[in-house]
């Protein structure tokens, strides 16, 4: 009876105690604080995504020209001035030719030489060469015929007693070396010069024309002309100014065939496409904004400064003359333009461990939802999933304290 009496006090015990805990959650729950937040809502709209960076104009290759010093001398005469519009053809400089045109003759008299002496390997000799080895054959087989007519004159003697055996034989030794002689004549003819003294020969007949040809194209760049219409946008020499051999002479370029080496960062890089829109613009000219397209991407990245970037080639699209080659731009590359999706502020979005949600308001109370996202920006993000157009997202505290799920809320303004 004690013991049953000693469980039921233990049961009334525990009951009283859930009863105030209960009790205590309720008043807590009707007495707490609301939690002050800033809200935003989600709304259908444009998503314009943007990139930028510095970069450097240049011609295109097809359209520039750079004319260099051929050789160490003296700019005899300018024609142009930095910044003139020239015609294709136009005398733009001249250098003095005095040395360079004596060095194309000496070269020309070597090629001569050189062409003689492979003339004269593939005949077996110049023809004075020739026709003396001719003569000296003929003469050979005259001296070898005599030496025949001896000999049987001798051997016929012999066989009466009337010469003796020396002088026969002396009369073959005679003819054996006339034999031979003529066998070497006749090879001086047809194999006078082997295979390694004809490749010497041709070896230095190339070499003769290759400075030949090099002569000629110094002096062919002594006088510079223009070879298309355009700006000369750079002309680093003057008349009578000593230059080095490939000193730049002058640039000039097709001012309305332009492109844009462009230097972005390597997080950025995954955002760029061949085709993706540009905006540049130049602080010297304000106001003025010129188009154009990216055409080439990164290959490789390199260090630029303190930065590691890509080099990324932008065509431009609308180039009129008035921006100019090797001046800093900046670069706005278009990397997304939604015209109708669902948007939040960046600031409402959240992610941990990388999953995506926010804080939408149901009532006075905050629900984390999990969404899913697409295209961004600096200010918004668009939201693929998990709210609709209209609902109201937090997007912070106005006391510093976390969004927290589940709390209750009050809105400010």
């Amino acid at each position: 009876m004690a013991r049953q009496a000693r469980s039921n006090t233990a049961r009334i015990w525990i009951i009283s105690a859930v009863a105030l805990i209960a009790l205590f959650y309720v008043v807590h729950l009707l007495t707490r604080s609301k939690l002050p937040i800033r809200v935003a809502a989600a709304t259908m709209g444009p998503l314009r995504s943007t990139v930028a960076s510095n970069g450097k104009v240049q011609p295109q290759p097809q359209s520039n020209y750079e004319a260099h010093a051929p050789y160490p001398g003296v700019v005899q005469a300018v024609y142009v001035h930095e910044g003139e519009k020239v015609p294709a053809g136009k005398l733009l400089l001249a250098m003095d030719d005095t040395e360079a045109r004596a060095r194309a003759a000496t070269a020309f008299a070597g090629l001569k030489g050189a062409e003689a002496a492979w003339q004269a390997a593939q005949h077996g000799g110049t023809q004075e060469e020739r026709l003396s080895l001719t003569g000296e054959l003929q003469k050979a087989i005259i001296d070898r015929d005599q030496a025949q007519q001896d000999l049987d004159a001798l051997q016929k003697l012999e066989a009466t007693g009337a010469a003796s055996p020396s002088e026969v034989n002396a009369a073959k030794y005679r003819l054996a070396a006339d034999n031979s002689s003529i066998q070497v004549l006749q090879q001086r003819q047809t194999s006078r010069y082997d295979a390694a003294d004809l490749a010497h020969t041709k070896a230095a007949l190339d070499n003769a024309q290759a400075a030949y040809g090099a002569a000629e194209d110094a002096l062919s760049q002594a006088i510079v002309h223009a070879p298309f219409a355009g700006t000369v946008y750079s002309l680093p020499v003057a008349r009578t100014e000593y230059v080095q051999q490939g000193d730049r002479l002058l640039s000039m370029a097709d001012l309305d065939k332009l492109q844009v080496l462009a230097y972005f960062d390597e997080p950025e890089i995954g955002n760029l496409a061949v085709g993706q829109p540009a905006t540049i613009v130049w602080d010297a000219r304000p106001g003025e904004l010129w188009h154009g397209h990216i055409v080439r991407l990164p290959s490789t990245i390199i260090t630029y400064g303190t930065r590691n970037v890509g080099e990324v080639l932008v065509s431009v699209d609308d180039a009129d003359g008035a921006l100019l080659p090797d001046t800093n731009v900046r670069v706005t590359i278009t990397i997304a333009n939604e015209s109708n999706v669902l948007t939040v502020p960046r600031d409402a979005l959240h992610i941990e461990q990388g999953a995506t949600y926010v804080y939408r308001v149901h009532g006075n109370t905050l629900h984390r939802v999990p969404v899913t996202v697409g295209k961004l920006n600096l200010v918004d993000v668009q939201i693929v999933s998990g709210i609709q157009a209209g609902d109201q997202v937090a997007t912070t505290t106005t006391n510093g304290q976390p969004l927290i799920d589940g709390v209750p809320v009050q809105i400010v303004q």
